[in-house]
Formats: structure tokens, C-alpha cells, sequence
């Protein structure tokens, strides 16, 4: 016997069966996750986690079929690149520290001390430069020239220019001398 095909407007038949949400399971530490749940629970995209492999960020394991599979404490590692990232590290720079954390376990809490030092660092020479560059440019503000070449307070007779191309008090020469 033919049914009539449903309108899409009408209401679905009520089921007589609801299935029971399955609770959700837990992570172990010894748990490997394929490269779809690990970009689901970081929120970064599957090629952004195959661009991170490729640049020695994380390292999966590869199953009998090939397929690649991350343990738990790369959920941590990915975290730390997105922070990293968040505060202007270069990937470069990121995985020079990543490369100090050990293989094969979760990073303990001795671990990332190690490496917060030599971070803490870095992060607070930026910051110098960042606050540097913030007080120069709050003296130009109110110039109007909008030229470094001209501006008469900052670069007179284009001094500049003598030390070579770029923004030359902006990388650290001195002005002064």
C-alpha cells in the first residue's frame, strides 16, 4: 500500500519511543581522541590542527589505518598555542617552548613553571616596547603633520632616515643620539 508523502508544514507523528540521553563519558588521561573531537573540544579547525603538526606543535600517534589520534594533554598543548598567540608569540617561538615540555604525558604543574620563566620574559620585554611605543605616540597625537619625516618634534631633518629604513626610534634607536 502507497502512503501519501507528508506536506512539509504537517506535524510529525509522535513517537512512541523517546530514546535516553547517553551521558556524556569523561576523559581519561590515557584516552586518544581522533583530530575531529580534538578540534571540537579546542575549537580549532581540523586544519589549523594539521598546520600545528606540520609546524611540531603537536605530535599525534598515527592508528593501524593511518588515521591520526591525539592524546588528552594536547588538548592543553592547543590551549596554551591559542594563549601564546593571543599575546603575540610567533609560532616559531611557541614551539621552541612547547619543545621543552615532555613527550607522552600530561605536563605537570613542575612542568609549565619550567617554561612560564623564560615566557614571563619575552612577554615583558613586548610589553616594554608596547608601552614605549604608546608614550611616543602620545606626543605626536596633537601634531597633525601625519608625517615622520617632517614632524619637527620627532624627526627633525629627517634623522631617521641616517640609521637605515623603517621605523628607526620604533625598533630602538635612540632618538637622542
Amino acid at each position: 500500500m502507497l502512503q501519501r508523502a507528508r506536506s512539509p508544514s504537517a506535524p510529525k507523528p509522535a513517537s512512541s519511543h523517546t530514546p535516553e540521553p547517553r551521558p556524556e563519558r569523561r576523559l581519561r588521561a590515557d584516552d586518544l581522541l581522533a583530530i575531529g573531537a580534538l578540534a571540537a573540544r579546542t575549537g580549532v579547525s581540523v586544519a589549523t590542527l594539521r598546520f600545528y603538526e606540520e609546524k611540531g606543535l603537536v605530535a599525534p600517534v598515527r592508528s593501524a589505518g593511518g588515521r591520526r589520534l591525539y592524546r588528552r594533554a594536547d588538548i592543553r598543548r592547543i590551549s596554551f598555542v591559542l594563549i601564546a598567540q593571543s599575546a603575540g608569540l610567533e609560532l616559531a617561538e611557541i614551539a621552541a617552548t612547547l619543545a621543552r615540555l615532555p613527550e607522552g604525558r600530561t605536563p605537570t604543574a613542575a612542568d609549565w613553571s619550567a617554561i612560564a620563566g623564560g615566557l614571563r620574559r619575552r612577554l615583558d620585554a613586548r610589553i616594554a616596547a608596547l608601552q614605549a611605543t604608546r608614550a611616543r605616540l602620545d606626543g605626536c597625537i596633537g601634531c597633525g603633520c601625519l608625517s615622520l619625516k617632517a614632524c619637527a618634534l620627532y624627526n627633525a631633518e629627517d634623522r631617521a632616515a641616517r640609521r637605515g629604513q623603517g621605523p628607526r626610534w620604533a625598533l630602538g634607536d635612540d632618538p637622542a643620539e
